[in-house]
């Protein structure tokens, strides 16, 4: 076994300057990039997997088959021990001593999975998407992982497009803010904590806007539309710290965001001053090929790093041309140190020159503890959306016999939503056992499944039948598999599965009062449910807590306080449908002639269970001029009778700019909770040049002189900006 303090490998220097944790980190990754070889800083540009084979006995043989020199692997195990293998081989069997970093989707939580990025959203509760994520880097942290690959913040407007569950919906802004708290969350005050990780903004950028919901296809998208829709999200995370990137699979009118430079290089090195790093998605340096933007993998590889891509994350390009091109002069030689002090200086950050082994531990002193629960459960909670509650059906009565049928209702591995990390459905509630938990000695429960989530199959419909016969109220449980959205789950249409809505027409015959409980990863088209229901419930796809929070909401106990950050629309047909689209050139016309042109619940949409009266909106001033300071408040009194939290958000609206902008734009929101008969003042402190402002194609900010509207729910108030 070779020691990595080696005289003979350094120079014989005993303490090397990178190796001493007192200096400062630039003089460290300077120190250690003058002293390697072409091949050591190629190995550093390249991520491989590790512990795929989930074979014990091949372990050993995983770690044989890596080079000690390879910069990092997506780490798929949950134990430290393998990881530790890897880590000591390239500590003390590479000349360099180099760690390496072990990255993994940790999209929605590692172990203990809360709900999917889009319920996040809908809570409108970063504060509380920040305690979630810290307990996600806890946990992976602690299992051999120091690098996720999230948050994903591409802001979409297509819920065909399987990502939008990993995602927080069609908003700029709204992306952006719960990317900060999730950066906040992961990455903590120093990335040299144990119990942090680095954090990466994916999908960078545009990848949200794929052609008809599409994964991995063509995206055409204007400078104009890069900077007014799709950049804000990144740059507010690249501001908040976070100090890696993943480029995306699209195509941007032209040129893949792969192969990118305006995006990777001149917009995020060279604008945003960014001196992480970039990795591409998996296999997207040699996908260049199916693009066409590239002749060969070596063509591709060259293309991608010229654009600024610093890691090949398994398309094997890096590391079998990069050395090649740096000897045909294709690539300068300072471009590739820069590329390797990029990663070098996160791993510096991120402590593991200084202590690159994970602590062992035990999974009880890991995973699912009490605080994390309560926090994954919290989160579950004011991420549902009240859609309808029509004759106030809910909250339920505690003495109602409940008919609890569908395919959600005793399901448990579907609640875990894509992209569930090491989840376990032995792990979650199901909707079900939170309602046996919370109606017990209360009320009396029936069940039937009546259908699967697909398929032709009625023969479940007659039981499901008799059984709503027997209650008072039917709880009927729809929606998604899990595997419906994520990655590569595109789908062609918004409406659940025939079989489900046929389930919904022959229990609508008993006449007993319908409660439709989704279970979602994306918008879905409910025309032909929504008249059949009562109420809806949305609780998207909640991870471990389940069905616990939900039973809460039904019984009253808890007072739901979700808003819909995706637009539901009347049809798919609509899409792309989306609350800041631009003026229409005759407001009177275009509009559909076999449906309607609405949303059935537009963006910011979501009901109490006691009911919120706003005031006027009161301004610090009518007129202002550029520098002056702006603030607005308006009162919200709770008139119901049960405490509750409100959402407040804040539009603004320029109706005349020398570019057109969106008929409104979110620029602030705040969540309280306010008491039965009490009153909250919301305030917005208004920053012109960023709130007024606008972009132009060069993500140049403006502002004109003129009138503005700032809107909140159905009030609004003038100001005029003079020069």
């Amino acid at each position: 076994m070779l020691h990595p303090y080696r005289i003979t490998d350094l120079g014989g220097e005993k303490n090397p300057l990178y190796k001493d944790p007192k200096a400062p980190i630039e003089e460290r990754v300077n120190d250690l990039v003058a002293r390697m070889t072409l091949e050591e800083k190629v190995l550093q540009l390249n991520q491989y997997t590790l512990g795929r084979n989930n074979n014990v006995n091949n372990m050993g043989e995983e770690v044989k088959k890596l080079p000690a020199e390879i910069g990092s692997v997506i780490y798929f195990d949950t134990d430290a021990e393998l990881r530790n293998g890897l880590q000591r081989k390239a500590m003390e069997e590479s000349r360099l001593g180099i760690p390496v970093l072990f990255g993994y989707d940790v999209i929605h939580g590692f172990r203990t999975v809360y709900p999917i990025s889009l319920g996040q959203a809908c809570s409108w509760n970063p504060g509380l998407v920040e305690q979630a994520c810290a307990v996600a880097a806890q946990e992976a942290r602690m299992s051999g992982v120091d690098w996720t690959f999230s948050p994903m913040i591409d802001v979409a407007h297509d819920g065909r497009w399987g990502r939008v569950a990993e995602g927080y919906g069609e908003d700029p802004y709204t992306n952006g803010v719960f990317c900060v708290a999730s950066v906040k969350g992961y990455q903590g005050d120093t990335l040299a904590d144990e119990r942090r990780v680095a954090a990466c903004l994916k999908h960078y950028v545009g990848y949200g806007a794929s052609e008809a919901g599409r994964d991995y296809v063509y995206t055409e998208i204007s400078k104009q539309t890069l900077w007014d829709t799709y950049m804000l999200p990144y740059e507010m995370g690249v501001k908040a710290g976070a100090v890696t990137l993943m480029s995306a699979f699209n195509d941007i009118s032209g040129v893949p965001a792969s192969a990118n430079r305006y995006t990777m290089t001149e917009i995020l090195k060279d604008r945003w001053k960014h001196d992480g790093f970039v990795v591409s998605d998996w296999g997207a340096v040699e996908q260049l090929v199916n693009q066409g933007v590239a002749s060969s993998k070596k063509e591709a590889s060259l293309k991608a790093f010229q654009a600024g891509m610093e890691m090949d994350m398994m398309s094997h390009g890096y590391d079998k041309y990069l050395a090649d091109l740096l000897k045909e002069g294709k690539i300068p030689e300072e471009r590739l140190n820069d590329a390797v002090r990029r990663v070098l200086r996160v791993k510096f950050r991120l402590g593991l020159f200084d202590n690159p082994y994970t602590k062992k531990s035990t999974e009880e002193e890991r995973f699912l503890l009490p605080s994390s629960l309560e926090i994954a459960g919290k989160l579950a909670e004011e991420s549902v959306v009240l859609l309808k509650n029509e004759d106030n059906v809910l909250p339920l009565s505690a003495s109602a016999k409940i008919a609890v049928i569908g395919p959600i209702g005793k399901n448990k591995w579907n609640l875990l939503g894509s992209w569930s990390g090491h989840g376990r459905d032995g792990d979650v509630v199901s909707v079900y056992e939170g309602l046996e938990a919370e109606f017990k000695d209360k009320s009396r429960l029936l069940y039937a499944k009546g259908c699967d989530f697909e398929g032709e199959d009625e023969s479940g419909f007659a039981e499901a039948v008799a059984v709503a016969k027997q209650s008072d109220v039917i709880l009927l449980c729809l929606g998604e598999k899990k595997t419906w959205s994520g990655e590569n789950a595109s789908r062609s249409t918004l409406a659940l599965p025939q079989i489900q809505e046929k389930l919904a027409m022959e229990l609508q015959k008993t006449g007993k009062p319908i409660i439709l409980l989704l279970s979602n990863g994306r918008p879905l088209e409910l025309n032909r449910l929504e008249p059949v229901s009562k109420a809806i419930v949305e609780i998207w796809q909640p991870g471990v807590a389940g069905g616990k929070p939900i039973a809460g909401i039904l019984s009253g106990r808890i007072n739901p306080s979700g808003k819909l950050a995706i637009t539901f629309p009347y049809s798919t047909g609509q899409i792309p449908i989306y609350y800041n689209q631009r003026k229409s050139g005759r407001s009177h016309q275009g509009f559909y002639q076999d449906i309607t042109s609405k949303p059935l619940y537009p963006f910011g949409h979501g009901l109490s269970y006691t009911e919120f009266e706003y005031g006027a909106i009161t301004p610090s001033a009518t007129v202002v001029k550029r520098g002056e300071k702006l603030t607005v408040e308006v009162p919200v009194t709770n008139v119901g009778e049960r405490d509750g939290a409100e959402t407040v958000l804040w539009f603004i609206s320029d109706p005349y700019s020398s570019i057109t902008r969106p008929v409104k734009e979110l620029k602030f929101f705040d969540k309280q909770l306010i008491k039965a008969g009490d009153t909250k003042v919301f305030r917005f402190d208004v920053d012109l040049e960023r709130d007024f402002g606008f972009v132009d194609e060069n993500g140049k900010r403006f502002l004109e002189a003129g009138e503005y509207y700032i809107m909140v729910k159905d009030r609004k108030v003038k100001i005029e900006l003079v020069d």
